[in-house]
């Protein structure tokens, strides 16, 4: 059972008949006993309510779309071969006594001091309460002792209820800002997930999928997702990206994984080569959909969604919801849970927003006259210089900013979608350590890094968004002095007065997260 994308659907069913296996979704076990009533008096039958209907179990909406996966493509390792796939299992799960003996009062009284806001649709089930302490969350023992090894005490305001949630099989929509631990609050219920399904062999699985908009994002993404599976044995994880070796992916993909983090071209290509399948996987992760889709990923993620099985988990987070993003979840998830935590798309408080109209013709030499001038200070202070990153909006622009400002001998590294991957890897690692005190960078590092200890953030030209955020997750010892240089002219006058208010209160044209 293969992927088959659809420009060979039709003209591969007329040339070639094989044998097509069907899924079977397997039936739940649990039976509807009681009425769901308005209200609860306790949490002990908020989880009874919950589990005492299979509806609460996600399922596509397109109950025709598994017709889409085929066994009858030369694409496929096992075209020809009759093959069962083992049945998805969505095991019941029940927090700890004392959770379950939360009245509905003390719930909201968490979420208020949480600062996190859940909504559901009038007639779902009840939503898990928030839990506060991993040990109330009736995790894997050897997820525990990995959340132990990393000395995670407190699950943050999206973890203690965005799990629960994943935890009890519901679909999500999360919404919280970068820095917040939503990659921890959706990895630790995923390997827990995969830890129920019968085991994996040899070309079997993925179980669960994560889809990231760039390779640096799914690059931190497997690294939590291998922190909290360190003391598994066999449980394998492969990432699936761009600019690197295909051939390495590919054999490690045919050899069984657990789990794959991927960016949806490449996923997709693989898919194509039959390398991998869609078959096995039940749960699946779209982290910063928002992003995807801005980068045009909308066709790859709607086919990989089309093609799942019919009984899936699907867990969805974004720092904005678009109508974009609601047609989406719409369309793909099943009574999801709205977790929203705090005020998404906010500035931190210790932000100090600078805001400079300079023509463009002077841009790059305003900029290096004050990066020059904080060079200076820096060193008469015996200070090191503070991590800085510049924004620009081309490839082109970006090489020019970086080699302007080496030629004035600082040091600084660009970084974007045309550099090879290893010399991304190399401009953040050297930006991380310090060794490179200026990044010069594209929309490809605006989301999903995380690099402590940001001083400065410039944007050298207006972005394309007024809605990307600045996280506070990234700040370890000064607040950041941030700056947009504008344009000047009738035109410029015009966009800013579109996008000042905004920018100003909102996020100052900041989009590093």
């Amino acid at each position: 059972m293969s992927y088959m994308p659809p420009h060979r659907r039709n003209s591969t069913a007329s040339k070639i008949t094989t044998t097509s296996t069907t899924l079977e979704t397997p039936t739940s076990t649990a039976t509807a006993t009681a009425t769901a009533t308005a209200s609860t008096t306790t949490a002990t039958d908020h989880y009874k309510k919950l589990h005492s209907n299979s509806s609460h179990l996600p399922q596509s909406r397109n109950a025709t779309a598994n017709s889409k996966i085929n066994s009858s493509s030369s694409l496929s390792r096992r075209s020809s071969v009759n093959f069962s796939v083992p049945d998805a299992v969505f095991p019941l799960w029940k927090p700890s006594e004392r959770v379950l003996r939360f009245t509905p009062e003390q719930i909201e009284e968490v979420r208020l001091r949480l600062n996190v806001d859940v909504t559901i649709a009038s007639d779902s089930t009840p939503t898990p309460a928030p839990i506060e302490s991993f040990t109330d969350m009736s995790l894997h023992p050897s997820i525990m002792e990995d959340i132990a090894f990393h000395s995670y005490s407190t699950p943050t305001s999206i973890q203690a209820q965005a799990m629960p949630v994943a935890l009890s099989g519901r679909d999500l929509m999360g919404c919280a800002e970068t820095g917040s631990g939503k990659t921890a609050a959706f990895t630790i219920p995923m390997i827990q997930h995969c830890l129920a399904q019968p085991p994996i062999c040899r070309g079997d699985g993925p179980l669960a999928l994560v889809l990231a908009p760039t390779r640096e994002l799914a690059q931190q993404i497997e690294k939590e997702v291998k922190a909290f599976s360190r003391s598994l044995e066999s449980f394998r994880t492969a990432i699936v990206v761009g600019g690197t070796n295909i051939a390495d992916q590919r054999s490690e993909l045919r050899a069984g994984v657990n789990i794959v983090v991927a960016t949806p071209g490449r996923f997709i290509d693989h898919l194509q080569q039959g390398n991998t399948s869609l078959s096995r996987v039940s749960f699946v992760v779209l982290d910063e959909a928002d992003r995807m889709l801005d980068m045009g990923f909308e066709p790859q993620i709607r086919e990989v969604m089309q093609n799942l099985p019919k009984k899936h988990q699907t867990l969805l987070f974004s720092a904005t919801m678009p109508v974009e993003i609601e047609a989406l979840a719409q369309e793909y998830l099943t009574d999801p849970v709205r977790v929203k935590v705090g005020k998404v798309s906010s500035p931190t408080a210790n932000v100090a927003q600078i805001l400079e109209k300079v023509p463009e013709n002077e841009k790059i030499d305003h900029l290096l006259s004050l990066l020059v001038e904080e060079a200076n200070h820096t060193e008469r202070s015996s200070h090191p210089f503070p991590l800085t990153i510049v924004f620009v909006e081309r490839k082109t622009r970006c090489d020019e900013v970086a080699e302007a400002l080496v030629a004035e001998g600082l040091h600084a590294v660009a970084f974007h979608g045309g550099r090879s991957q290893s010399e991304r890897e190399a401009a953040l690692r050297d930006f991380r350590t310090g060794f490179t005190s200026i990044l010069v960078a594209t929309d490809v590092a605006s989301r999903g890094l995380d690099v402590t200890g940001v001083a400065h953030v410039i944007n050298l030209d207006l972005p394309k968004q007024n809605s990307l955020s600045v996280s506070s997750g990234c700040l370890n010892y000064r607040p950041w002095k941030t700056m947009c240089i504008g344009l000047e002219g009738q035109d410029a006058q015009d966009q800013w007065a579109k996008l000042l208010h905004f920018t100003l209160i909102e996020t100052c044209s900041l989009w590093y997260k």
